[in-house]
């Protein structure tokens, strides 16, 4: 992963990169300049540190140790069916700090909890989300995939709202993960807080586009946010095969992954202020917590899944971690 460390080092890069390409000292400077004046501009101030803690390390007690805060992926969906009702029950009965929930919509705009654009890997329905209203989805079994299919038979699709007011009355911690769709994310997500302005003092807002985060503080500033990351994202897929046959493809991807990764490590955290980086588990060391300690910005792996590696978070990095189960060891969900 590219980290430069401090702004003269990520400017002075910029100017060297353009001098190399444009070989204009003028031009450069001018575009050096450019850059710090739009960041300057339209950049976000993160939330104050002290409500940012609270959200990320609660008072309530955790299945970790000391002030690590555990999460649970999609609710816990090896516990039970992922991003159901039944899931945040489970969760909180097994000593989670908080849970991870997806946010998507209906066809007819109803903001609901799904991983997938489709339903068919999770329920015992088919097709897009994007053609099936809530009615719809309210009638399929949420358990019908699962592992525990038999005990959790006929759980329902639950509306955001719905899982919002169970987290809130379980004491849990939300990390909402935007799937996409920034406009119509931001403001049910405005509506909600709102409405539960106990939120902003227990909820994260955590998305793998930029813009939908940017969105998200241009709606409410006062929303703390986390910006999700993979390196290799775009050539790979999570168990590292290339995510493209065509080679040319490929490297062109990896290209743009080496671009993403320095653009979130040195200016769009920054842009858009967020108070927390979400990273998968494979990239984190003491260095990379300290590097992000240093910007008030606070680590947290993702999809940590076995005891060995959840005491590495616990006891030597004291980092927050999501698991996908709290009670025994599983293969992780990319």
């Amino acid at each position: 992963m590219l980290q430069l460390g401090d702004e003269v080092s990520l400017y002075s890069l910029v100017f060297v990169v353009v001098l190399l390409g444009t070989r204009s000292p003028v031009w450069t400077t001018v575009f050096t300049a450019s850059v710090y004046l739009f960041l300057t501009m339209f950049r976000f101030p993160q939330v104050p540190v002290s409500r940012a803690l609270q959200v990320l390390h609660p008072a309530k007690g955790t299945a970790g140790s000391g002030k690590v805060s555990v999460v649970a992926h999609r609710g816990g969906g090896h516990d039970a069916p992922e991003n159901t009702m039944a899931a945040i029950r489970e969760a909180s009965k097994n000593g989670a700090t908080g849970v991870e929930l997806d946010l998507e919509f209906s066809a007819d705009g109803v903001p609901i909890l799904m991983h997938d654009d489709t339903v068919d890997r999770t329920t015992n329905g088919s097709g897009p989300l994007s053609q099936m209203t809530f009615s719809q989805l309210r009638k399929l079994d949420a358990a019908a995939k699962h592992r525990l299919r038999d005990k959790f038979a006929g759980e329902k699709i639950p509306t955001l709202e719905e899982a919002v007011e169970e987290c809130i009355k379980l004491q849990l911690t939300i990390y909402f993960d935007v799937k996409g769709h920034p406009d119509e994310a931001a403001a049910a997500l405005k509506d909600l807080y709102k409405k539960h302005p106990i939120l902003y003092n227990s909820s994260i807002v955590c998305s793998f586009e930029p813009k939908v985060i940017y969105r998200m503080r241009q709606s409410d500033p006062e929303v703390v946010t986390a910006l999700t990351h993979r390196p290799w994202s775009l050539s790979r897929l999570g168990d590292g095969t290339p995510r493209f046959p065509s080679l040319w493809k490929h490297h062109w991807m990896t290209l743009m992954d080496i671009v993403l990764d320095w653009a979130h490590h040195n200016v769009l955290w920054k842009l858009c202020g967020v108070s927390a980086f979400l990273i998968q588990k494979n990239f984190v060391s003491p260095d990379y917590v300290q590097y992000w300690a240093q910007r008030g910005v606070e680590v947290v792996a993702w999809t940590v899944n076995t005891k060995v590696e959840k005491d590495y978070y616990q006891e030597l990095l004291k980092a927050n971690y999501i698991t996908d189960s709290l009670v025994e060891d599983c293969e992780p969900h990319y």
